[in-house]
């Protein structure tokens, strides 16, 4: 129930407001969030809108396509880790350029919240580069000639001093303005959001967005947003990917993993902190102020040498672990990078996911200062670009064709002989930065190593590198592993299949890794998913259950919900906690309380879980109106046997290992079909196409979904 003190003319946690800017003909108008507050926020309204406005089968570079930027009801409000946001459009280098999701941290997001808008839709087309200025009610596009083919950074500084450095910039760069299909958005210097969408906005000539949000943020409750982030600060949070017990041994701690990204201890600091060094110490559970303490991503990401360089680790709006590197490394620079340098996750050590396939090719090992370099100076380069890496899958290829002689063989001779390939057996980093712009033009035969691997391996002939552990690729759709089989075997397995790009779930592998003992991640396994045999030690797994079906739904929905709402999933949900007098059980129900503290509506987990799944479930029908069956006509429910489908390797790997013994995590094929169809089930689902049915989209309240998808005749019920 409301509260009846509420103000009934403030929208509590939306801002009420969608902005929408046609390109083509500069109109800029407004639309009320209401009728898309079914779907929450973030991921949700993105993609009704895309589902409602944007045709199956446009192209991803035709002026009819959008580019949604939407917030959730969370951002913004003083809840810990609310501070992505989601930007949906079609994929530029999968099968079909079905809807996806990008996702970014930085500062865009509670900027665009805070200047009174809870979506920002892109449409149309420019003739010429604009960029467009929202300073609250205040919508301007303005020219960008003078931007165009600048760097990220470069864009960055020269529009926050046009503006003001009050002003936050999400800007593409050369690699967009290039279309080049994987092509990123960045905002806040080096927070990136891939999927191709920076080649859309390219396609539109929207060099960047530059937001500043003035205005405040309504919540129903504020002292109870207050006291339940006091609470979670102090009992339940752990660090980094919700890691609950240090990396190494404390005396308060009863546990410790070397694995954990609670990486804090005396003596490891950050080294180039502005007044001296400041030592990361041993910071306990219940200690709020120290909480940002706990992760040193810097050294988990680069190894030991990067203590040296560590400015401070850094975070996106209102992010209490801070788990984004700012490093600053002369060498970088010496070697074409930047000398200032800073990310989290892939864009840290992108030299890392080279060095094994490269081989003899590279004298340069993993966690060393010579790995460093080459990490940080590809990072820097990519970033500025604008250039995405499809979750590391750019680095892996261009290994691949090197190592393999892909690229002597296709490239046209003076274009191999344009790039000094030498430059990887003699540690030499300054290749990547002439490399990487080669690839960033996208006017060569090189440059289709950046359409994907879906694009490339066909054109030169080299599909066989999918069905390789070593290309990581589990999609032949197009996409990489992201936490798959090495998650919780089927668990992992499932989910990666889902989406149409790589599926960014965290809720999974942050339990796997949160360095608890096996025993109480079953005991929490147990009590989250019905039986402790959802969960599996690391290579031991067993075959498919139900529970374990149960846990892959629990890690779709919650991811999903996380980026409609919008929570970081590299830590949300919380499953653990590091208090030992809460037995390390953490607080499901914690997404439920701020969203009823914020809107002063009643919301329980369970009704926010349900609309996680009618989110999915909505990406899901809009997947079947533009999936092409086998003799490429549009239109087909058959996700089985079309969409929910992987490469060879993950069943072939290990071939003296046998599946389910201890040692690999080599899947079985007839089990991850028995897997699917538990997994369709857990939605509503059809349990032999996995499609949603009549039945499914009443449960979810879908009236327009399901009379669209009986006119297409896409309905196994109807």
């Amino acid at each position: 129930m409301a509260d009846s003190k509420l103000d009934p003319g403030t929208s509590y946690g939306w801002t009420g407001k969608i902005l929408r800017v046609n390109l083509t003909d500069g109109t800029i108008s407004v639309t009320p969030t209401d009728p898309y507050k079914a779907y929450l926020g973030g991921m949700g309204i993105a993609n009704k809108i895309m589902y409602d406005e944007v045709a199956p089968g446009t192209n991803p570079l035709a002026p009819e396509n959008k580019v949604v930027f939407a917030v959730g009801p969370l951002t913004a409000t003083g809840v810990p880790l609310a501070g992505r946001t989601t930007i949906a459009s079609l994929s530029t280098f999968t099968k079909d350029h079905q809807v996806v999701d990008a996702h970014t941290g930085g500062m865009i997001g509670a900027a665009i919240k805070k200047a009174g808008w809870d979506a920002i839709v892109i449409e149309g087309a420019s003739d010429e580069p604009v960029y467009l200025k929202i300073d609250d009610d205040d919508v301007e596009i303005k020219a960008a000639d003078k931007y165009w083919g600048l760097g990220t950074r470069a864009t960055t500084e020269a529009l926050s001093r046009k503006e003001g450095t009050d002003f936050c910039v999400a800007t593409i760069g050369p690699a967009g303005e290039n279309l080049l299909p994987y092509a990123c958005i960045i905002n806040s210097r080096n927070h990136s959001a891939g999927a191709g969408t920076a080649a859309v906005l390219g396609s539109k000539k929207l060099k960047a967005l530059v937001v500043r949000g003035t205005q405040p943020v309504y919540v129903a409750d504020p002292q109870a947003v207050a006291d339940l982030s006091d609470y979670m600060l102090r009992e339940i949070v752990g660090s980094n990917n919700n890691h609950v017990v240090p990396s190494t041994q404390q005396e308060w701690a009863e546990y410790f993993d070397k694995g954990s990204r609670w990486t804090a201890q005396k003596g490891l600091t950050w080294a180039l902190a502005e007044g001296g060094p400041i030592d990361t110490g041993e910071p306990k559970p219940g200690e709020i102020n120290t909480v940002g303490y706990r992760c040193m991503k810097s050294t988990k990401d680069d190894g030991p040498e990067a203590e040296k360089y560590t400015i401070k680790m850094n975070g996106c709006h209102s992010c209490p672990i801070h788990c984004y590197s700012d490093l600053r490394v002369p060498t970088s620079a010496a070697n074409g990078g930047h000398e200032t340098t800073g990310n989290t996750c892939v864009p840290n050590f992108p030299f890392k996911y080279m060095i094994k396939i490269l081989g003899d090719h590279t004298p340069v090992e993993d966690n060393t200062e010579e790995s460093l370099v080459w990490n940080q100076v590809m990072g820097s380069v990519v970033d500025d670009l604008g250039l995405w890496c499809n979750y590391a899958q750019l680095y892996r290829d261009i290994a691949h064709c090197y190592a393999a002689g892909v690229f002597e063989r296709v490239l046209p001779p003076e274009e191999y002989a344009e790039i000094p390939w030498e430059k990887f057996d003699n540690n030499d980093p300054t290749l990547m930065p002439q490399l990487l712009a080669k690839i960033a033009q996208n006017d060569s035969e090189l440059a289709y190593i950046g359409h994907g691997t879906y694009v490339w391996t066909e054109r030169w002939n080299d599909m066989g590198w999918n069905d390789t552990a070593a290309s990581c690729m589990i999609s032949p759709r197009g996409w990489p592993v992201h936490h798959s089989q090495e998650c919780f075997g089927q668990v992992g397995m499932l989910y990666n299949v889902m989406f149409n790009r790589d599926d960014m779930i965290h809720s999974a592998v942050n339990l796997q890794g949160c360095g608890l003992p096996i025993e109480l991640k079953k005991a929490i396994g147990a009590e989250l998913f019905g039986d402790e045999s959802a969960v599996d030690p690391d290579k031991n797994y067993t075959p498919m259950n139900e529970y374990k079906a149960n846990f892959a739904w629990w890690s779709i929905v919650t991811d999903v919900l996380h980026d409609s709402l919008t929570l970081c999933n590299w830590v949300w949900p919380m499953a653990m906690s590091p208090t030992a007098a809460r037995d390390y059980r953490g607080d499901l129900d914690l997404e439920a309380k701020f969203m009823t503290a914020v809107t002063g509506e009643d919301y329980t987990t369970e009704d926010l879980y349900k609309m996680g799944a009618k989110i999915m479930t909505l990406q899901r029908a809009n997947t079947a109106r533009g999936m092409t069956d086998a003799a490429g006509n549009m239109g087909t429910n058959d996700f089985r046997a079309i969409h929910d489908v992987y490469t060879k390797w993950p069943f072939t790997k290990d071939p003296d290992i046998e599946v389910f013994t201890e040692g690999t995590d080599k899947m079985d094929k007839e089990d991850i079909q028995t897997g699917l169809t538990m997994l369709y089930e857990c939605f509503g689902w059809d349990p032999k196409l996995g499609c949603p049915t009549v039945e499914c989209l009443d449960y979810y309240d879908m009236p327009d979904v399901k009379e669209d998808l009986a006119a297409l005749g896409l309905l196994p019920d109807a």
